[in-house]
């Protein structure tokens, strides 16, 4: 499952790196949860930043747990399910990211954050498919999901699980409505483990309400709790 992430880069760095015009302000995102509304890049609008909400809208969502929210695909089996098949084929996108999270179980009730990056700390993109339709007021809403696939060596010793991160020659093929389903299948794998690398973050990034540059500060478990040593 991919939870949460992060986008610190300036509109002007985004719309360089993916060569794509984004006409609404954007302010450096720290700590990107469900139901909020970030940027994407379509199949249907490749040259510019479509704002969409992840998963769920905020009024859909409202007083439902995080694990009820759909917000995730699992990419082993999206060219299959009737849920996503349609989207799988139609209706993929781009979701700039700069880095994700994911909690390590420290004990019953510890858990400790992790900030997943590219070595380099570079913006990436996951794949993503996504979807239109009306609300209860006739209104038009575009909401997307993150795919996941098993996890490389420096995802598995936090999570089962993490989102595919697509390279910059996969995101062009990605995007291109006619890349044939068994092309789009062979990019949804884990991504090479020497491209990544992983450090602890403050807890500060467990709330949602927390969106500051701090959260991204590396932070190591004794400066979080107190008492702890760091371990891998």
């Amino acid at each position: 499952m991919c939870g949460r992430y992060s986008l610190s880069k300036s509109k002007i760095e985004l719309e360089e790196r993916f060569q794509a015009e984004m006409l609404t302000d954007f302010k450096p995102r720290y700590n990107i949860a469900p139901t909020q509304l970030v940027p994407v890049i379509t199949s249907d609008s490749p040259k510019g930043f479509s704002f969409f909400y992840w998963g769920i809208t905020p009024d859909f969502g409202q007083n439902k747990p995080v694990a009820q929210k759909l917000i995730n695909a699992r990419a082993e089996t999206i060219h299959e399910k009737i849920s996503f098949k349609s989207s799988f084929q139609k209706r993929r996108c781009l979701i700039p990211a700069d880095g994700f999270y994911e909690w390590k179980r420290l004990g019953k009730k510890t858990k400790i954050p992790y900030r997943f990056t590219l070595r380099d700390e570079e913006t990436f993109a996951f794949a993503g498919i996504w979807e239109e339709y009306e609300n209860v007021n006739g209104e038009s809403n575009h909401t997307f999901l993150i795919l996941t696939t098993s996890p490389n060596e420096v995802v598995d010793e936090i999570h089962d699980r993490m989102p595919v991160i697509l390279s910059r020659e996969e995101e062009k093929k990605w995007l291109d409505k006619y890349t044939s389903e068994s092309d789009l299948l062979e990019m949804l794998n884990p991504l090479a483990p020497e491209l990544m690398v992983s450090y602890t973050v403050s807890p500060l990034v467990n709330s949602v309400q927390n969106d500051s540059p701090g959260i991204i500060r590396k932070t190591s478990p004794m400066d979080q709790f107190g008492n702890y040593t760091l371990f891998g």
